[in-house]
């Protein structure tokens, strides 16, 4: 099998990549471009960690071929923060104890990141009906929709 040549952009960067015709997108970020904030949760699209964006669509990586990518806006985790300062959506995590091993954290973050950017005020049904494609194994799911509402009512505030 001969690699697909793929231009795209990835959190707002021009990026080239060679892949295999079958690699997925998340076995690209991860093994091909370092990008390793998605995780590979259960590679079926059931569980959300490797949720990322794709021209502004909340999509798991695990189920798009690296080829799909071509002409694409890739968003992932790594593109939340500016430089040092974290998204509001990053703090509000902390503060609210939203996190706990990890491995489901970026993918949340990002589907929640899509929510606020199509719905700024969201009820508490549909941020959770907006983040129910991603699945915590620790944390239950209150803290995590708690700092969701919260960022979004501080970023109503400050606009």
């Amino acid at each position: 099998m001969s690699k697909v040549h793929v231009t795209t952009s990835i959190n707002g960067d021009p990026t080239e990549f060679l892949c295999e015709p079958d690699s997925t997108l998340l076995d690209v970020l991860r093994d091909e471009l370092g990008l390793t904030g998605s995780k590979e949760g259960c590679g079926t699209g059931d569980c959300g960690a490797c949720t990322v964006t794709i021209n502004g669509r909340v999509v798991c990586s695990c189920l798009v071929l690296g080829a799909e990518a071509e002409g694409a806006e890739i968003g992932t985790i790594e593109g939340m923060a500016e430089g040092d300062k974290l998204h509001p959506l990053q703090q509000k995590f902390i503060e609210h104890a939203a996190l706990q091993c990890g491995i489901c954290t970026p993918g949340i973050l990002v589907a929640a990141k899509s929510l606020l950017e199509h719905n700024p005020d969201p009820t508490e049904e549909e941020a959770r009906y907006w983040l129910a494609g991603n699945l915590c194994r620790c944390t239950g799911y209150d803290k995590i929709i708690r700092a969701v509402l919260a960022t979004a009512a501080d970023m109503r505030e400050a606009s």
